[in-house]
């Protein structure tokens, strides 16, 4: 194994140390490090923080993988900064057994570019009918502990009360994807002003609202864990808010899409802009940037969403939902809340990999400590261009978007998988 010392960089925006990386852990830190075996990365002007950590992301493999695999959706993860990715279920098959979850943690580890934790479904088929194998799956080799039909509500109030029963037995967790479906029936946009003047059905905030709201008493009474994936309205804020205070055990998440883009872009009907929770205004987009940085939302998830090009290259009302992440959060991060760099590192790495339960990851670089980490230029800028992506897909909203930031290395348990920007494998 490769020794690496990063010289003269910043450890999460703290004055500039060198960092030694031998045999899979942070060696030492300190200025005037010397190590004549290791390979020297300049960190001057640099940013070291802990590898970044996507509670939401779509690797599409098995069944879908024309719009990406295990393999590119990690290349794409690492070139973003990440060291480890929790895979949603909807795949075909659906990852609701032992079986499927496995699959993907073996493909995450024969890819050896993150760690991918594979998230189980709670319902079989993701239909809502009846639970999956929650047990089977959290004692399997991927030992899963979230659980979400995301793409789908887990709409059944009594369906979500024994998942929630059930995953309180190992401290696993529910991830639910808040949509009541009978008020988003033919949705195709944020409910307002915009979806009015263009004619398109509405999906109304109290969609949102409404479940969550639901599931947070739900899981106060049973005493069990929620997370609630890409909250996307003020209310919602409002909702997490008075629950929090109470004590609930819940936690939840921003899309980097939800704290930069409107629905006003809806009205270039290009479908790179069609999402599922749909993009909102900016007086939600203010209330998740505050309730962001004061921790109502925990974590920035990506919700990496890959598509085909039949899937988003037609008309809007049959174009798929969904955008890709992974490889631009980190810069959406920078233009939002600016070299914040603590912050950054709760919301994209300690928090997520908390709630994840992913010993070794989310852990500020110290002597000791597993090399999970990535570095950073804050100084630089870089046009997003689609065909550079390392996903197969294309599907960014950020084409032709001048961002902050550059990923220039990453480092898995100390062997780097970006090197000078570039995936090294």
């Amino acid at each position: 194994m490769t020794a690496y010392l990063i010289t003269s960089v910043s450890v999460v925006g703290a004055a500039p140390t060198d960092l030694l990386i031998r045999d899979g852990v942070i060696a030492a830190v300190g200025p005037d490090l010397t190590a004549p075996d290791a390979t020297v990365v300049d960190g001057t002007g640099l940013v070291a923080l802990p590898g970044l950590v996507d509670l939401h992301t779509h690797l599409r493999e098995p069944g879908r993988e024309d719009a990406e695999t295990v393999e590119s959706g990690s290349r794409a993860a690492a070139l973003g900064g990440y060291t480890a990715v929790c895979a949603m279920a909807n795949t075909s098959p659906v990852a609701d057994t032992a079986g499927v979850v496995e699959q993907v943690w073996r493909l995450g580890r024969e890819a050896g570019l993150v760690d991918v934790q594979p998230i189980g479904a709670v319902t079989v088929g993701l239909a809502g009918e009846r639970l999956a194998e929650l047990g089977a799956m959290a004692d399997s080799a991927a030992r899963v502990r979230i659980f979400s039909d995301d793409g789908h509500c887990v709409a059944d109030p009594k369906l979500m009360r024994r998942a929630l029963e059930y995953v309180k037995a190992f401290d696993g967790i529910i991830a639910q994807h808040a949509e009541e479906p009978r008020l988003t029936e033919g949705a195709q946009m944020h409910e307002g002003e915009v979806s009015t003047r263009l004619g398109l059905i509405g999906w109304p905030a109290v969609a949102e609202e409404a479940i969550i709201a639901r599931d947070v008493l739900l899981a106060e009474h049973v005493g069990s864990r929620l997370h609630v994936c890409h909250v996307s309205t003020a209310g919602s804020v409002e909702v997490l808010r008075q629950a929090k205070a109470r004590g609930v055990r819940v936690s939840a998440e921003v899309t980097p899409h939800h704290l930069l883009l409107t629905d006003e872009r809806a009205e270039s009907y290009d479908p790179v802009f069609k999402v599922n929770p749909p993009l909102r205004t900016s007086a939600d987009i203010a209330a998740l940037r505050a309730a962001l940085a004061d921790g109502v939302i925990d974590v920035i998830a990506t919700d990496h969403a890959p598509h085909a090009v039949e899937d988003k290259e037609c008309e809007w009302a049959y174009a798929r939902p969904g955008m890709l992440g992974l490889e631009t959060a980190l810069s959406i991060a920078l233009d939002v809340l600016g070299p914040e760099w603590d912050l950054i590192a709760e919301r994209m790495s300690r928090t997520p990999a908390r709630i994840a339960g992913l010993t070794g990851h989310g852990v500020d670089p110290a002597p000791g400590v597993p090399a999970n980490l990535t570095v950073v230029d804050p100084a630089a800028r870089r046009t997003i261009d689609p065909a550079e992506l390392a996903s197969r897909s294309r599907n960014t909203p950020y084409a032709r978007m001048t961002l902050p930031g550059r990923i220039v290395a990453t480092f898995l348990r100390g062997e780097p998988t970006v090197l000078d920007g570039k995936a090294v494998k």
